[in-house]
């Protein structure tokens, strides 16, 4: 994971970046596969170098062409709203399967602009930090939590100043 909170990249940029970079590859390819559908290389003008004739036959009304062209935008911004779900949601789904994830941020409180405590979990042990603009600041290890007690016993909700409170009471 890369991060440089002193500079101005972060995780959270660069997986814009990478979702950007992904829609714009996803339009390429839809366009590029839309032009590719769009020649038919059984007909025998495609076959040789001959111009095209005229067609004779009468043009499709206006109303279902519209509803043709309509039709095709639901399927493909359908198709396109679906892979920006999916790449959203992927850390979600691997969860429901099973694969809990180690790292996680357990509580989150702003201290004002761009100033926030995290409570932050790995396993059983949890690290409260300080952010800001000038970087980010370990303050103190917290008590490791109690996996089977989380799990049975149902979660009392605690004060996060008496908590902070506590934490820095602790700290020498």
């Amino acid at each position: 994971m890369i991060a440089r909170f002193h500079g101005r990249e972060t995780s959270a940029e660069f997986a814009l970046l990478r979702q950007r970079r992904l829609m714009i590859y996803a339009l390429f390819f839809a366009a590029s596969m839309s032009f590719a559908f769009a020649t038919d290389l059984t007909s025998t003008v495609a076959s040789t170098n001959a111009l095209p004739t005229l067609p004779t036959a009468a043009m499709p009304s206006p109303a279902s062409s519209l509803f043709r062209v309509l039709g095709a935008l639901a399927l493909v911004m359908a198709a396109f709203f679906g892979g920006v779900w999916l790449f959203r949601n992927w850390q979600r789904m691997a969860v429901a399967k099973g694969h809990a994830p180690k790292l996680n941020i357990i509580e989150t409180r702003s201290l004002g602009q761009r100033h926030a405590l995290h409570v932050i979990g790995y396993e059983q042990q949890r690290i409260l930090i300080a952010a800001s603009p000038s970087g980010v600041t370990m303050l103190t290890t917290l008590p490791a939590a109690a996996t089977a007690a989380v799990e049975e016993a149902p979660v009392n909700k605690t004060n996060f100043t008496d908590a902070l409170r506590q934490a820095l009471q602790r700290k020498p």
